[in-house]
């Protein structure tokens, strides 16, 4: 289980890494089995929260 100082820092990274994708779409550029990690990561927070 991630601590919450974890769990804020891992909210920081993404809230970072999305703006950056926004700026430069670099997510449609990555290879497809990374955006699926994402995807999933994502999916798994949504169902958490």
């Amino acid at each position: 289980m991630a601590t919450e100082k974890q769990r804020a820092a891992a909210r920081d990274n993404i809230k970072k890494a999305q703006a950056g994708a926004r700026s430069k779409r670099t997510i449609a550029n990555l290879p497809k089995s990374t955006r699926t990690a994402l995807a999933k990561q994502a999916n798994k927070v949504k169902r958490a929260g």
